[in-house]
């Protein structure tokens, strides 16, 4: 089906050769047309001219009209002949010659001389001149025609090696745009070229990408296991607080938002570095999500009336609700609606919707895209987003038509 594509480059390569091809077949045609037509109009100029120099001499010798031509009184004449046979009188001239053309196939050179009060008329059929010159554009259609035959395939046969380098790029950067960083074009063959310059800056884009990634990486790990350490000092700090205080309440609500972030980032991180596996194991889908929601504590309705029992990793399918459930209360609005159907898992809340740079690149660590949604770290969909990749599920995130976030987990993509 590549092959036949008519917007594949192949096929626009050869368009442009064929045009090419019909453009100097029609410069080079018509200068041919025009000359042979010249050519042929002076040959008849010439014929008739001597015919009717010849019939001169006869009708001067003998006083009589020759058998090749004709007396015809000067009004008697065709108006064109007439005309032109005035202007060569006032120009010195003796004959006049006028090229009649008949449709479809008359065609006639004239030829007159002023003898006395009458007119010495001569004519040449150049019927012959016409069907050459229409032979020899019939022939210059049909070289054309066979040219581009033989042209345009091999134009589309020359393009491939082009296309398949182009291919083996478009091939290359969407491996890159799925997460195989360490994917490269490559040089292939020894053509130094303008795909050959593209190979590589995006080989050098490629990799300047990846040592950043990596840089991300490592500095989220390091940063996330050295808060560790004092996070653990502050937790046992804060419960030795004293109790019924709302300084303590408040010391210990920052200290569990400090914990969930610094464990966000420590989950981001083993996400990123390709660390997880997922355990499966035969669970009933419905029953866990449930439970789930539950623990949450907060006001979240359930329908799992069609679940069915799956293979995957509970653990991670519990992140992955916990988060959808956690940021559809923090950054949407009541009624929060989380339904089961099959193997698949549906979060709607009725707030402001997803921001449109979530829906069109995905969760970004760090971001939460709409200060109309709430404000916070952004990792919770992040994180959610990893786990769904690990179990080999996927994760979507869009608008409902009435308003409202709805992020769909489904954890059988292939069916």
């Amino acid at each position: 089906m590549r092959f036949v594509n008519p917007l594949s480059l192949r096929w626009k390569i050869a368009a442009l050769t064929a045009a090419a091809c019909c453009a100097v077949a029609a410069v080079i045609g018509l200068l041919v047309h025009d000359e042979t037509r010249e050519r042929g109009l002076r040959v008849g100029r010439e014929r008739v001219s001597a015919a009717l120099a010849a019939a001169e001499r006869e009708y001067t010798r003998t006083g009589k009209r020759p058998p090749s031509a004709d007396l015809m009184a000067p009004d008697a004449l065709p108006a064109p002949l007439a005309r032109d046979l005035a202007a060569q009188a006032r120009e010195g001239g003796t004959y006049g010659i006028w090229y009649d053309v008949e449709d479809p196939n008359w065609y006639w050179m004239w030829g007159a001389v002023a003898v006395g009060d009458e007119v010495l008329v001569v004519r040449t059929d150049m019927s012959t001149e016409v069907r050459g010159l229409q032979l020899l554009d019939r022939s210059i259609l049909t070289s054309v025609l066979a040219a581009l035959a033989v042209v345009v395939p091999l134009a589309a046969l020359a393009a491939e090696p082009v296309n398949r380098r182009l291919r083996h790029g478009a091939r290359t950067a969407r491996m890159i745009a799925d997460g195989d960083l360490d994917a490269r074009i490559g040089r292939t063959g020894r053509t130094r070229d303008e795909i050959t310059e593209m190979s590589a800056a995006v080989d050098g884009m490629a990799g300047a990408l990846q040592r950043r990634l990596e840089n991300e990486q490592r500095f989220t790990a390091d940063v996330a296991h050295e808060l560790r350490t004092p996070l653990m000092g502050l937790v046992t700090a804060a419960g030795l607080l004293p109790e019924d205080d709302e300084a303590t309440e408040l010391v210990r609500d920052r200290v569990r938002a400090l914990h969930g972030l610094i464990e966000d980032l420590l989950e981001i991180s083993r996400l990123d570095a390709g660390a997880e596996r997922a355990r499966l194991d035969p669970v009933p889908l419905g029953e866990l999500v449930a439970d789930v929601v539950r623990r949450t504590a907060t006001d979240t309705r359930v329908t799992a009336g069609d679940a069915r029992v799956v293979e995957t990793d509970p653990r991670r399918v519990e992140r992955v609700v916990v988060n959808l459930v956690t940021n559809a209360h923090r950054h949407g609005a009541a009624p929060v609606e989380v339904t089961v159907t099959g193997a698949r898992v549906v979060v709607r809340d009725h707030g402001p919707g997803f921001p449109a740079a979530l829906l069109d690149q995905g969760p970004q660590r760090f971001r939460t895209g709409a200060s109309e949604r709430g404000y916070g770290h952004g990792l919770g969909l992040t994180v959610a987003q990893g786990q769904a990749g690990v179990l080999g599920a996927r994760l979507t995130f869009a608008n409902a038509p009435d308003g409202g976030a709805v992020a769909t987990l489904d954890l059988d993509p292939a069916a």
